[in-house]
């Protein structure tokens, strides 16, 4: 453009063509045609969707977005090919602006990871045939505006001015909603059905309504709607001024996990789009008013085990290698408690297989650790799948039934659970009705059970008694090409829901899969990758499960906004990865105002009992540990220990937020690893040679005391925060006439704020549960925050 202006000035056309034919000369053809690259990651739900596709702009593929904290993601075609596909090398950092980058079959087997600040352009060149990602600032993206009138239109989701009542309602409730539009001739609410469904890969809206709003005498627009069915909706304004149509819609603020885009509360006008599919609804939850989540899930603190990897109790049920041990192949066992899970191709001496290395953890290990996690504070227990299966993981589930040998027997679990509940602990167990392990009995790919699998053998077998229970294509030549395994993984074939054989199975007949475990002692369900499941399948199941033991839980595993699901017809709660990413990037150092709208999001479309009952993660088995990613690489003291003070924010936050503390085994005596299967490191118990840090236990049991001591803490509402800046936030937490004060600092130096203490909660006096301290409230207050922690200040009723 610039070129354009000075040739056009100064009459030198043939100039100014020289220099672009000059630029194009070095410009290049995208090295991969046609297709496109996206980013697929924590931003996209994994999935190749058009906002988050790069476009080749002379020699890269870009892309320019909003992305706030540390992303986790990979470059990617539609259909992950191979080389198109960019990762991370194992054990890369990014240096600076630059993300190491590298296609799987030159090492790059890790995701890539960056922490973002807001609008970023990421290139991706290549040098010699050899990808060089790096990342720069980019200015906010602004939507057209044609007439600064329509600057005016104002909708705030989060203030009961514009929207009342405020949060989700039941079903049968009325709405009423307000829009500023001074200079408008005619404004309308439109009321939208969302349909989300599988891992995001659908996301769509269909107009239900439009509802025409009145102006009033002080030019606030406002209407009322009633929602008559329980869902997900959207809402949006469609506005004319000056003849001229606009909408007023959700802002851009990205929210972790979540494909669809906008953070709620302030809203943004836009010049009216062709195609209203684009336009970004406000989002409204609409629940049953039925809906019920066990009280105890709500004031829960779980422990959280990967059994394979906790305690071994009972060295005589230990995997032993040898032929057909680990599907057609053989386990892998470690002689040394204390050494690293091993990873395929990594050099470490191991196979090329993965899954099938084994320490000895079992059942009654757990059992006999009971008190170390009842010491803690914990009062339920959630075990990664225990059922009969081929790996050390064990989601590829082999037997539904059946405890597998090597984590003991039946009645070992039945044990569990009593002396769990002796000591005030419930036990929760897990378990995929999405797929089940080629190696199941049901599928039986290496013929190597009684009765006739599936897929006996490498056959379609259509007198099996599992026939439907699977999709199966007969006429593909190799047998591994006659089924779907879920996200490609052949060692675990998807099931077909649809068959009402294995509905009954799975929990329809009264000796159905989830009526057993209940009987046998389990006080709940967490079910895994619960998007690729049909939501009707989950409606039935709910059914059953509460039809059973009403005060058992369901745990839904997904990491995007979990809204749908807590309609009242699926789940009380989830795990809850918008939690932990907020957390880990607040502790992190990240912009705390920026990435405490996740939390705000939570606040305005989750039930509060299902809020309440949601898991608060740090770390898990299928993502870096938290010290690790807060930067614990156990090689450097000084190091660790700046990881373990940011570390006890984030505890902070599972304690004083809303949701229930969940504790990953071995984060309280100060484990580390990186991705998995590094993040399943074996416990360090003194007894084995381990070397637990039982300083950092004594602190973690100190903060987790906070919830039995302070029931507001669990179960208390939390408002609109009082301050937010890039260190600090503090928001009030109330019960009753009880009523909190939490608040945590980020900063490596001590922070003072002033905060503006609403009526209701002035002229008490606040005291620190922590230290002690006594701060009293009037109009005002100043709070003083401790460097990389902060305060939960407790006031009883006036």
């Amino acid at each position: 453009m610039a070129c354009a202006a000075v040739a056009i000035a100064g009459g030198l056309l043939s100039g100014c063509a020289s220099v672009a034919d000059a630029a194009v000369e070095q410009c290049s053809a995208p090295p991969f045609g046609d297709t496109r690259l996206y980013l697929r990651g924590a931003m996209s739900g994994w999935a190749a969707v058009d906002e988050y596709a790069m476009r080749w702009d002379c020699d890269a593929y870009v892309v320019t977005t909003e992305l706030q904290g540390a992303q986790d993601f990979k470059i990617a075609d539609a259909g992950w090919s191979g080389d198109s596909t960019f990762a991370g090398p194992r054990g890369s950092e990014p240096q600076g602006a630059l993300i190491p980058t590298a296609r799987p079959d030159q090492g790059g087997s890790d995701n890539l990871r960056y922490r973002f600040d807001g609008w970023s352009t990421l290139r991706l060149q290549f040098e010699d045939g050899r990808p060089v990602l790096t990342v720069a600032k980019a200015e906010p993206q602004v939507e057209p505006l044609s007439d600064p009138r329509a600057e005016a239109l104002r909708h705030d989701s989060r203030d009961v001015a514009y929207k009342a009542p405020f949060g989700p309602v039941v079903d049968g409730g009325a709405v009423t909603f307000g829009l500023d539009a001074p200079d408008a001739e005619r404004a309308t609410l439109v009321i939208d059905r969302r349909r989300l469904e599988g891992n995001q890969e659908v996301l769509a809206y269909d107009e239900l309504e439009r509802v025409p709003l009145v102006r009033g005498a002080d030019g606030r627009w406002t209407g009322r709607h009633v929602f008559a069915t329980t869902g997900v909706y959207g809402y949006w304004f469609d506005v004319e001024i000056g003849g001229r149509r606009f909408v007023y819609q959700n802002n851009t603020t990205p929210i972790y996990w979540t494909r669809e885009r906008g953070g709620n509360g302030l809203g943004v006008a836009s010049d009216a789009p062709e195609d209203t599919g684009t336009v970004r609804r406000f989002r409204l939850t609409v629940t049953s008013r039925d809906y019920a989540v066990p009280s105890w899930a709500q004031q829960a603190v779980w422990y959280y085990i990967f059994p394979e990897r906790f305690r071994n109790g009972d060295a005589s049920n230990d995997p032993k290698a040898g032929p057909n041990t680990f599907q057609n192949g053989s386990v892998e066992t470690h002689a040394d408690w204390n050494g690293r899970p091993y990873r395929p191709g990594s050099g470490d001496g191991s196979d090329n297989r993965g899954g099938n290395d084994f320490f000895g953890g079992d059942l009654a290990g757990i059992t006999e650790k009971l008190d170390h996690i009842a010491a803690l504070g914990a009062t339920a227990l959630y075990m990664t799948p225990i059922f009969t299966a081929a790996s050390n993981h064990k989601y590829d589930t082999g037997d539904y039934r059946n405890v597998d040998p090597a984590f003991g027997t039946n009645a070992e679990f039945e044990r569990l659970t009593r002396e769990a509940a002796e000591r005030g602990i419930r036990v929760v167990v897990d378990v995929s009705f999405n797929h089940t392990g080629r190696d199941s009995l049901y599928f039986d790919r290496f013929a190597k059970h009684p009765g006739v699998g599936a897929l006996e053998g490498g056959e379609v077998r259509t007198d099996s008694p599992y026939a439907d229970w699977y999709r199966l294509d007969a006429s593909q030549a190799d047998p591994d090409d006659r089924y779907t395994g879920w996200t490609g993984a052949r060692d675990l074939p998807e099931l077909n829901e649809a068959s009402s054989s294995f509905r009954s199975f799975a929990y329809g007949a009264p000796d159905s899969v989830t009526a057993l475990w209940l009987d046998r002692g389990a006080s709940g369900w967490r079910m895994d990758v619960a998007p690729w499941v049909p939501d009707d399948f989950w409606r039935g199941w709910r059914q059953a499960v509460k039809a059973k033991d009403p005060e058992a839980v369901t745990i839904a595993e997904t990491w995007f906004d979990s809204s749908k699901y807590f309609l009242g017809d699926a789940f009380d709660g989830t795990m809850n990865y918008i939690f932990r990413d907020t957390a880990l990037n607040i502790a992190s150092g990240s912009d705390v105002a920026g990435a405490y709208r996740n939390i705000e999001l939570m606040r305005e479309l989750y039930p509060a009992q299902a809020w309440r009952a949601s898991m608060n993660l740090l770390s898990t088995h299928d993502t870096a540990r938290s010290l690790w990613l807060l930067g614990d690489r156990g090689d450097d003291p000084a190091a660790t220990a700046l990881a373990r003070r940011r570390y006890r924010l984030a505890v902070l936050m599972q304690v004083a937020w809303p949701g229930a503390p969940t504790v990953f085994y071995g984060d309280e005596v100060g484990v580390t690893g990186g991705e998995d299967p590094d993040n399943r490191r074996p416990f360090p118990w003194a007894d084995t040679g381990g070397d637990p840090d039982m300083t950092m236990y004594a602190e973690m049991r100190e903060l987790i005391a906070l919830r039995r001591q302070h029931p507001i803490l669990a179960m208390g509402e939390v408002g609109a925060p009082l301050y937010t800046d890039a260190h600090v936030v503090v928001a009030p937490r109330t019960l009753k006439d009880e009523v909190a004060l939490v608040a945590v600092n980020n900063s490596e130096t001590e922070r003072t704020v002033q905060i503006d203490v609403p009526p209701a909660l002035r002229g008490r006096a606040y005291v620190d549960a922590l230290t002690g301290a006594r701060i009293e409230a009037g109009a005002t207050m100043r709070l003083t925050l401790p460097p990389l922690f902060g305060l939960v200040l407790m006031s009883g009723g006036v």
